[in-house]
């Protein structure tokens, strides 16, 4: 299955579970099959860790995280993977701020709104984006390259849907959407950049010829 697909798929069950769960402010019946022996329950030093991982969505590591992909990619000499990483996340936390004042689903009190989930979205778009590049370095075929893009996806969205489910933060359900989310949102949008640096890629001979054309006048 490619990306493509994925991305339309996970764009379903995102618009599916916002549709169940609007204006919801308690667990439904998949969240407590999960939530009771979870929901900040854990201790050290899984605590930690859980606490550890969450702070990788909090303005402050989720910047860092960004500074560092972005840095990465420069020193490849990958501008467009660096265009991708800002412009991918961005879109990805931005369509779940949107969501959740749309859905307007809630946990622990009317202010905080939970569907979906803004810091799986975030981990699970910046895997997705590295392990793009890591696809394109490597040179892997599509099949062995959609695998590993999944692969980092899972390895992300579970990391940190664990560490939002243990502490309390999110319910099981706000985590898949987080997820779907991302798997949605970044395919698109590394198909949009794509595009729009071929464009530019084709554009720069004509204006360096008009260029030379002027300066022989």
């Amino acid at each position: 299955m490619g990306l493509g697909l994925t991305a339309a798929l996970a764009a379903l069950v995102v618009v599916v579970l916002g549709v169940l769960y609007a204006g919801h402010d308690e667990p439904g019946v998949v969240d407590r099959w999960i939530i009771q022996p979870t929901a900040d329950s854990v201790r050290p030093p899984w605590r930690n860790a859980a606490l550890a991982t969450d702070f990788l969505g909090e303005p402050a590591g989720a910047a860092t995280l960004v500074v560092a992909a972005v840095t990465g990619c420069l020193l490849l000499r990958r501008p467009r993977a660096a265009v991708l990483v800002v412009v991918g996340a961005g879109m990805t936390v931005g369509t779940t701020t949107l969501l959740k004042s749309l859905v307007g689903r809630t946990i622990h009190g009317d202010d905080n709104l939970s569907y979906p989930s803004g810091h799986t979205a975030f981990l699970t778009a910046l895997a997705l984006v590295v392990a793009l590049l890591a696809t394109g370095r490597l040179g892997l075929g599509r099949t062995a390259g959609t695998s590993l893009v999944l692969a980092a996806a899972l390895a992300a969205g579970a990391a940190m849907g664990w560490a939002q489910v243990a502490l309390g933060a999110h319910y099981p359900t706000d985590v898949l959407g987080g997820w779907c989310t991302a798997l949605a949102v970044v395919p698109a949008t590394a198909w949009l950049v794509d595009r729009l640096a071929d464009r530019l890629a084709d554009q720069m001979p004509d204006r360096m010829a008009d260029a030379g054309r002027r300066e022989r006048r």
